[in-house]
């Protein structure tokens, strides 16, 4: 008996974190975000997501595109000023 079947509840799980639901994976490896959570991340029809996991803990998630890629220009920038300031100090 699968316990979670049909479990569609949006659940706060602690402030700002969210269990959305429980999806099904067609045949052709699709599954369909839960409405609240594309409502939570303003995710819209031809928006690009990252598919990101760890194999070791069986998890996986998906992250926009575009947030991503922000988050990594600022790491970088971040790492510029790092390499400038080292490079200032010799």
């Amino acid at each position: 008996m699968n316990l979670l079947r049909g479990w569609i509840t949006v659940t706060e799980v602690v402030k700002g974190k969210y269990v959305y639901g429980t999806v099904k994976v067609v045949e052709r490896g699709q599954v369909v975000i839960p409405s609240k959570a594309r409502e939570h991340f303003n995710i819209k029809p031809g928006d690009l997501l990252l598919a990101i996991g760890g194999r070791k803990k069986g998890g996986i998630g998906l992250v926009k595109a575009d947030a991503m890629k922000e988050f990594v220009m600022k790491m970088l920038r971040g790492l510029g000023e790092l390499e400038e300031r080292n490079e200032n100090q010799r």
